[in-house]
């Protein structure tokens, strides 16, 4: 039984992109028309509200948890918020596939229009079959006093419906979808992933099909959308593995970082971003309309709306098997820019999600050192169950190559000046590297995994052999040091979840 919207003063079903711009610029304020004619709001949110989020369960152990009489106060107290409220209603699909795609809408008021605008982008369009199954209420001006941040994101998985109170960033609209997408995927035998997805055609004479997952600020997007051998983006930010490599994408454009930005290193994005039908939030625009991509003065975690359409890419629908994984890593210390690992390993490095934190992730992430489970902040349940299935999907594809790829530095941070930067370039080397097979693999004594023992014309070896690098700096204790307390630490945290299989653990 479809899921019952709640009654509303007024509601503009599916309002075009111009419409809901005639909104934006009638009702809100802190928006700026920007030099490329698109529109910056600068939300009060700079980030998803992680701590602010709940799943509706009864049951004790699980993270983030609210019980059903409470949810239902709030719900009840949100929907007579909406009762007087003109709306817009946005009806999509998460996923283009006939075989696999989630008819979603969004709820949302209407004096936020910036955010229905922003999400049409990414629903694929609806048809005569649409039927709705997951459902985002949102509403930024009415928040949750006394709740963290004074703001509620609340999933109900029974009903596959999310609402958001108080927030105005983007994110819990996409994410209100794509968290319940998690869900539906698992239970059904697959396994979301927060990943962007690629293609390389006519590589060794067929469609080869790459999957790169990684925390916000990692580079997924980047090396997503950075050609390499001719390749084409299909996906920006979550995707759908199930066995025998059997791949799904979820959605119609991207939600790109914007800090940064540079038309030389990432083309792509920036050709998305400047269009007059590009939405941007919390980007640096000056009162007159120019922006500054490199501008952090407010916030490092800028963003960008654009639909696929714009862009050169690969359709998301028939997809082959994947044949390539890559696992982001962004480290400053002793990870080469590329290594090879085996299955067990793999779903070991996949459990430990190690990074750097950045903005996106919000004040408490930014800088540090982070261990997030698959890389995937959105699963539901028990991160052990996302390991397993994991490991029991990269059991079906006996030909996938899987990769840990540091997009950070080797040697040390920013301020240390024996430490090197891992650049975009490089990171674009070692993928055409492993795709046309040129590079030559070595065993690494201290970790297991393969280190590339050459690569024609990578202008940088350290980055591909840390090892070598310390010695030659003379800092073989501090390189020593460094593998110990990896190890020592690793095998701690992934020792914690309950009910990981115990190969996942052995392979550390």
């Amino acid at each position: 039984m479809e899921f019952q919207l709640p009654s509303a003063a007024s509601v503009s079903i599916n309002p075009t992109q111009q419409q809901m711009r005639v909104w934006v610029e009638q009702y809100m304020s802190n928006i700026t028309v920007t030099e490329f004619d698109n529109i910056n709001y600068k939300a009060a949110v700079k980030a998803r509200l992680a701590g602010s989020t709940f799943f509706i369960t009864e049951t004790e152990n699980h993270k983030n948890r609210m019980g059903r009489a409470e949810y239902d106060e709030w719900a009840s107290a949100q929907d007579a918020y909406i009762a007087d409220k003109d709306m817009i209603l946005i009806e999509g699909y998460i996923g283009p596939d006939p075989d696999f795609r989630t008819g979603c809408r969004l709820f949302m008021e209407r004096s936020y229009a910036n955010i229905p605008a922003m999400q049409q982008q990414l629903y694929f369009p609806r048809d005569d079959d649409w039927t709705a199954e997951f459902t985002v209420i949102y509403t930024p001006g009415f928040g949750a006093p006394g709740k963290p941040d004074d703001r509620l994101i609340l999933v109900d998985h029974e009903a596959y419906v999310t609402r958001v109170l108080g927030s105005d960033y983007f994110g819990e609209s996409k994410m209100g979808g794509l968290r319940m997408w998690n869900h539906l995927v698992y239970q059904r035998g697959g396994l979301a992933l927060h990943s962007g997805l690629k293609t390389f055609p006519d590589v060794h004479g067929e469609e080869r099909v790459a999957i790169m997952l990684g925390l916000s600020g990692t580079g997924k997007t980047t090396t997503t959308f950075r050609d390499q051998l001719g390749s084409l983006p299909v996906q920006d930010d979550f995707n759908a593995l199930f066995p025998n490599g059997k791949v799904y994408a979820s959605e119609n454009g991207c939600f790109a970082k914007t800090f940064g930005l540079d038309p030389d290193d990432e083309p792509t994005i920036y050709g998305g971003t400047t269009r007059p039908d590009g939405w941007l939030e919390n980007t640096w625009v000056s009162p007159d309309g120019k922006v500054d991509f490199f501008n952090d003065s407010d916030t490092k975690n800028g963003r960008s709306t654009f639909p696929l359409a714009n862009i050169r890419h690969r359709d998301p629908s028939g997809l082959p098997p994947v044949n390539y994984i890559l696992l982001l890593n962004r480290n400053e210390t002793i990870i080469p820019a590329i290594v090879k690992l085996k299955r067990e390993q793999a779903a070991a490095y996949f459990m430990l999600g190690e990074t750097i934190g950045t903005s996106a992730g919000g004040k408490a992430e930014a800088g540090k050192s982070l261990r997030v489970p698959g890389t995937n902040p959105f699963f539901f349940d028990n991160d052990a169950l996302m390991g397993n299935r994991f490991l029991e999907l990269l059991g079906t594809m006996p030909d996938l190559e899987v990769y840990l790829m540091n997009t950070g530095r080797v040697g040390g941070h920013e301020g240390d000046e024996r430490s090197k930067k891992v650049k975009i370039k490089h990171s674009s080397a070692v993928i055409s590297g492993f795709v046309t097979g040129a590079i030559e693999w070595e065993d690494d004594p201290d970790f297991g995994y393969l280190v590339a023992a050459k690569l024609e014309g990578f202008d940088d070896p350290d980055l591909l052999r840390p090892r070598d690098m310390f010695e030659s700096q003379g800092r073989r204790d501090e390189y020593a040091s460094l593998v110990a307390k990896l190890k020592v630490e690793r095998t701690e945290y992934i020792a914690k979840f309950p009910g990981l299989d115990a190969s996942i653990i052995n392979a550390l």
